[in-house]
Order: structure tokens, then sequence, then C-alpha cells
């Protein structure tokens, strides 16, 4: 006879957390970074339910769409364009083809900016946001410096759709025009200028990740050669925009730091020139101050 222990009986594992563990290896299998994350997520986003309440979900209700998502990510389309939502800092975004999907290092840049502002000595900081895709950026700022005035363009019709649908009720001046000529009417008076321009070079495009090369408009990826192209451009840009003692933010590639900064040379007219790191301590952008006169 089996000895008798208090308590409850342990219940059997729900079909979906089952369903959730074979999902995640399938997804390991086919090289997603982020196997388990992904496959919760999808769960989540097919029944109608936040990750942290999968195990409420009733055997009866499991719904068999969940494998044509995990079928999809296992082509590799991103998980954002699946669900249609990305979540970056405080926001909840719509995303979808034609617009890029922000990165969590991106929320760094920010992070760092809304500092910058913050401990600057003006009331209504005026600040720009240039090729802003989603809009993630733009309405981050506006969200967490309140008194801010938030100004941002894209060149891409189809990335504005997205845009114009995150930007729906909010108080940011979004324009449809090229980074490298945009708010003329604002030349001089700018205290931020912040940007995640594209940056990867045309050399590097086998190397990139499969939901980025094959889902993200090439128009936010590649940038010549080295991937600077632009960014060089914005420069000009910037300092055209910048009050003097004003500040630009510059996203770059990992692989860039170092050569960024160089980019906003004492010459051009800037100062206090430098990289900074994102979470994993990798170089993620490049910050410089107009010269005073």
């Amino acid at each position: 006879m089996q000895p008798s222990f208090g308590g409850r009986p342990s219940s059997p594992r729900s079909v979906l957390l089952a369903e959730v563990a074979q999902a995640t290896q399938r997804l390991a299998d086919a090289g997603v970074p982020s196997p388990r994350n992904d496959a919760e997520e999808l769960a989540a986003f097919v029944h109608g339910v936040k990750r942290g309440e999968l195990h409420t979900v009733r055997d009866a209700d499991f719904d068999a769409r969940y494998w044509e998502v995990i079928a999809r990510r296992e082509q590799r389309e991103p998980l954002q364009h699946i669900t249609g939502r990305a979540y970056f800092r405080y926001l909840e975004l719509h995303v979808g083809p034609g617009v890029f999907v922000p990165r969590p290092e991106t929320e760094s840049v920010v992070g760092w900016a809304i500092d910058a502002v913050r401990a600057m000595d003006v009331v209504e900081p005026l600040i720009v946001d240039l090729c802003s895709g989603s809009g993630a950026i733009a309405l981050a700022l506006a969200q967490e410096v309140p008194r801010s005035r938030v100004h941002a363009v894209e060149l891409s019709e189809d990335a504005l759709q997205w845009t114009r649908k995150n930007m729906a009720g909010s108080r940011v001046d979004l324009r449809q025009g090229d980074a490298l000529t945009a708010f003329p009417d604002l030349d001089g008076q700018v205290d931020l200028v912040i940007s995640n321009p594209p940056y990867i070079p045309l050399t590097e495009w086998e190397y990139v990740a499969p939901e980025a090369r094959d889902y993200d408009p090439e128009l936010a990826l590649f940038s010549g050669e080295d991937g600077l192209d632009l960014i060089r451009g914005l420069e000009r840009t910037a300092h055209r925009l910048l009050r003097p003692g004003g500040v630009v933010v510059i996203e770059h590639a990992d692989t860039q730091g170092g050569q960024v900064p160089w980019i906003f040379t004492e010459e051009r007219g800037w100062a206090d020139a430098a990289d900074h790191p994102d979470l994993n301590n990798r170089p993620r952008f490049a910050t410089a101050r107009k010269a005073l006169p």
C-alpha cells in the first residue's frame, strides 16, 4: 500500500501549456532567438489572455489556430507582424508590413534623450524626431516629457500608414518628407534632434536576421557601403535645426562604435561628441552638442 501524504493532488498539466512547450522546441529548432517568449506571446495572442494567464485557459478552449501562427513564426515572420503590435517603453504600437519594428535597444537611446531634455533649463523643450517610422521615439518623448513640443517626419507612405495610426489623438506634429530637408520653419530653434536612421552597410545584407532582412523595409535598414551615408546627411540637418547648445542623439550599429562621433567634429560646429552603450553594454548611439557661438 502506498503511503498517503497530506495536501492536494497535483493537477495535470493543461493542454495549452503542453502545446507551448512543444511550440518552444519548434521555434528553437527554426533558429528563433527567443523561442519561449514567442511561443507564450503567440499563445496569449490567439487565446485573448495575458502571458501570465495562460494557465487559466481551459483544455476545451484550446484554439488550434495556435499552430498556424507558430508555423508563421517558424518561417521567421516577425512576432510583431503576427500579433500586429509592438511594445516600446510604456507604449503599445500598431506595426506590420511596410514599417520598421521598434527594437528594445532603442529604448536606451530614448532614455538618454529624456534625461538630457529634462536637464535643460527649458520650460517647453522643442524636439524633432527624424526618420520616425512607427512613431515610437516621438510618442515616447511626448508621453514622458509632458510639456515638450514634439515634431516627427517620415518619408515612406507605407510606413506613414502605421505612423498616423499610432499618432492618432496625440499632440505630435507629424509630417511626410525627407529627413534631410525637413522642418525649415524650425531652423535654429530645436533643443533636441533624435533619430534611429537606417545604418546597416549594404555589404552586410546576408548577415542580417531574417526578421529584419525579409520583412522590415529596406529604406529603414540600409545606408551605403559603410552604413553611414544618411547619418552623414543628418549631421548637417541636426546642425541646421538645433539652437546653440542643443543636443543631437543618433542610433547606430554596435559595430560602428567610435565611427559616428567622428562625424560630429569641432570643425563642423559640434562639441562633446561621444558614444554610449545600450543595456547590453554595446556601443549603440552617439550624441553631440551644437557649439555655442
